[in-house]
């Protein structure tokens, strides 16, 4: 099974269309135009060409300001599939609007086991590489062989290898360009290299210590998925029952001096050596520290069991998101020194 690469129909173009209830967060505000791609030559429609566009997912990881005078793409391009497979490794394929949990499950239900870490991450197949999603020692980066987008400039479809998105931390070249903010690109397809010498990632210490409390001294695949569907559930709430757009702030990456002087003034601050000398510092830490976790300004706020996630309440917009995203940076900021940055979206 693939996606759609063809259609004889046109999408729906709907205008001033409600977009509350299409980001997780469920601010309000409504885009001028907007259509949902299930084909791939659906994007060489005429209209689509014009600007300002956005090109949306599952809306997780999205903070909507207000109203956007401009076309919303909601890529929702569906099939996934075995590409092909050497001595190495499996070569998986999936449409960009493929609903990224689920993927990760139905590879692991065909044996194909590798994206295990990255379980129950909110989004779409075709998101997860613009985000560089990541979790529990794994990032996407480090599976993705190759994406397949649409360029709006040029009317044509372009292959993209992993050098050529230059990850970085929660970054990606669509990202860097600003070619997600401009929708100049639209990913339509993503295809996943994974290792048939499977080893398992076990060094986040969360993961291992769940790994540890269930007895899986040598877990396999599944395990591993299990034990990281567990953890997310324990400390993230569900974006159905209380609005979210999952971690808000980058974890923040400092030179080893500084880190070593943070953690010299604030006893038990998590540091993350880097292979590149520099240190990862834990943002969740730091913003309980500030006194944010389980605080509102308003009706949003840092969720109770995890001081990293920004919640809606209930009748929140995107100023109340800013006003309450720079309280807490203004806090951090004073404590610690330390600039916290937003990771969603901001249309």
């Amino acid at each position: 099974m693939s996606w759609n690469n063809s259609t004889d129909s046109s999408p729906l173009l709907e205008h001033n269309a409600d977009l509350t209830a299409r980001n997780t967060l469920a601010l309000p505000g409504r885009a001028a135009r907007y259509a949902t791609i299930t084909a791939v030559d659906q994007l060489a429609a005429a209209e689509f060409g014009a600007t300002p566009r956005f090109i949306l997912g599952g809306g997780s990881n999205l903070v909507l300001t207000g109203d956007f005078d401009g076309l919303v793409l909601h890529m929702a391009i569906p099939g996934r599939h075995l590409l092909k497979e050497d001595a190495d490794a499996w070569y998986v394929e999936a449409g960009a609007g493929e609903d990224w949990p689920g993927f990760v499950q139905w590879t692991l239900a065909r044996g194909w086991p590798g994206l295990e870490n990255l379980s129950l991450i909110p989004g779409t197949v075709g998101a997860a590489p613009i985000q560089n999603i990541g979790a529990y020692g794994l990032e996407v980066a480090e599976r993705l062989h190759s994406l397949t987008a649409y360029d709006f400039a040029t009317g044509c479809l372009v292959a993209f290898g992993a050098d050529d998105c230059r990850f970085g931390y929660r970054d990606s070249i669509f990202k860097q360009e600003g070619w997600h903010r401009s929708g100049r690109f639209a990913i339509t397809a993503v295809c996943f290299r994974l290792p048939k010498a499977w080893v398992a990632s076990c060094r986040y210490g969360d993961l291992a210590a769940e790994l540890a409390a269930r007895g899986k001294a040598a877990p396999d695949p599944r395990d591993i998925a299990d034990a990281v569907i567990a953890l997310r559930r324990r400390k993230l709430p569900d974006p159905a029952e209380i609005p979210n757009a999952g971690s808000f702030f980058h974890n923040p990456v400092v030179d080893a001096a500084t880190a070593a002087r943070l953690a010299a003034a604030h006893p038990g601050l998590p540091c993350y050596p880097q292979a590149d000398g520099w240190v990862k510092l834990a943002a969740g830490w730091l913003i309980e520290q500030a006194g944010w976790k389980g605080r509102r300004l308003g009706p949003i706020g840092m969720y109770e069991k995890q001081a990293l996630v920004l919640v809606n309440h209930g009748g929140g917009d995107g100023p109340a998101v800013k006003r309450a995203m720079a309280a807490v940076q203004a806090d951090v900021a004073a404590r610690f020194g330390i600039d916290l940055v937003p990771e969603p979206v901001f249309l």
